[in-house]
């Protein structure tokens, strides 16, 4: 069974950056597209960006400029940089496979605030 591992939130200042790392466990990781979501209190989770298996990228307007998905196939593993942080950050983040997998993880906490 596949399972995803997020970590690397934390709390940070406006303007600060953190790094999410997202740990699949199984080898197959290598030939999906992964995704980085997040879900806010009281909103439904949102697709933040993608990373096909080759490593190209593609974001929503809200984070472009501002977030970096990267990914190490040989540590079956997806990150997310996070640069230029706002308080509207400040969520749940999640990492799935493209299709998703039913089983999500448990998510890693940000916390942007002054």
């Amino acid at each position: 069974q596949v399972q995803l591992v997020e970590s690397g939130g934390g709390s940070v200042q406006p303007g600060g950056s953190l790094r999410l790392s997202c740990a699949v466990s199984r080898s197959i990781f290598s030939i999906y597209a992964m995704g980085w979501y997040r879900q806010a209190p009281g909103k439904q989770r949102e697709l933040l960006g993608t990373i096909t298996s080759g490593g190209l990228t593609n974001y929503v307007d809200s984070v472009k400029g501002r977030f970096t998905i990267s990914r190490d196939n040989a540590k079956s593993s997806v990150y997310l940089q996070m640069n230029s942080l706002k308080p509207e950050d400040t969520a749940v983040y999640y990492c799935n496979r493209i299709p998703n997998l039913l089983v999500w993880g448990q998510g890693t906490q940000v916390t942007v605030s002054s």
